[in-house]
């Protein structure tokens, strides 16, 4: 599914849920994903990542979900956080950056 809807076009969000246990298809799922197509996030207030389970999820948790998602790839976090950020200003065309 997630080939079908990047070959539409389309990114690829990861929530903290690949952080879980259970999550190993998911794992598989992101190992395969390319970095350019790729975005992280929470499902804030619902599902707090590894290690933050049982607490009220929150934005600030996203560094969790992308140090995750960096390892899975075989990257830097700092490198995943250029590659999605850059991503999310290529999907969000109208936004600009606040800082450089």
């Amino acid at each position: 599914m997630a080939e079908a809807a990047i070959e539409m076009g389309f990114y690829i969000s990861i929530s903290g849920i690949v952080t879980f246990k259970t999550a190993e298809e998911l794992r598989h799922v992101v190992r395969a994903l390319p970095l350019d197509k790729l975005l992280v996030e929470t499902d804030s207030p619902y599902l707090a990542p590894v290690p933050y389970r049982g607490e009220q999820n929150q934005p600030a948790y996203t560094r969790a979900v992308a140090e995750f998602v960096a390892q899975l790839k075989g990257v830097t976090v700092e490198e995943l956080a250029k590659q999605t950020t850059a991503n999310f200003f290529t999907l969000f065309n109208t936004a600009k950056p606040t800082c450089k």
